[in-house]
């Protein structure tokens, strides 16, 4: 089977950071643990829905670390704003649902944090709680396009 790859224009970004720098410790386990806000743009022609995984894929675990699992949201939704709940959230790595900072563990050094969106070909309307390895079994076949945007973090301050 062919490789599928989905970029083009769809873009996400953050006005709490730049992409690749410090995440401000606000957004941390180690500040308020409060979201950033996120915008997207670009998506292509019939987006029906989105989704937003936050990830970290240098956790010390075999499948990294799930920080915001988000999805329901509809196409005309361009954003979530600094600390908003969405109206439908996963299971994130701790267990909980809603968003969950960057926390490494002491002396672990930087990780990475990839904030993804979905541009969903299908409004599939899941049930809240989903991990973040169940939403992408879920939307995986409607996927039109994705974007990531990386910001860093660490205990060092």
């Amino acid at each position: 089977m062919a490789q599928r790859f989905f970029v083009d224009k769809l873009q996400i970004s953050s006005t709490a950071f730049g992409p690749g720098e410090r995440i401000p410790d606000r957004h941390t386990g180690n500040g308020e643990d409060i979201s950033p806000p996120l915008t997207w743009s670009g998506a292509p022609e019939g987006t029906r829905s989105f989704a937003i995984v936050v990830h970290d894929p240098d956790a010390p675990l075999v499948d990294g670390w799930a920080h915001w699992v988000v999805y329901n949201l509809g196409p005309g939704v361009t954003g979530l704003s600094e600390g908003e709940h969405a109206p439908t959230e996963g299971e994130n790595g701790a267990g909980n649902t809603g968003y969950n900072g960057p926390a490494p563990p002491p002396g672990h050094g930087t990780h990475r944090y990839y904030f993804w969106v979905y541009a969903l070909a299908s409004e599939p309307d899941l049930a809240p709680g989903l991990t973040r390895a169940e939403l992408l079994a879920e939307i995986e076949e409607d996927v039109l396009e994705q974007a990531r945007y990386v910001g860093t973090y660490d205990n060092a301050g």
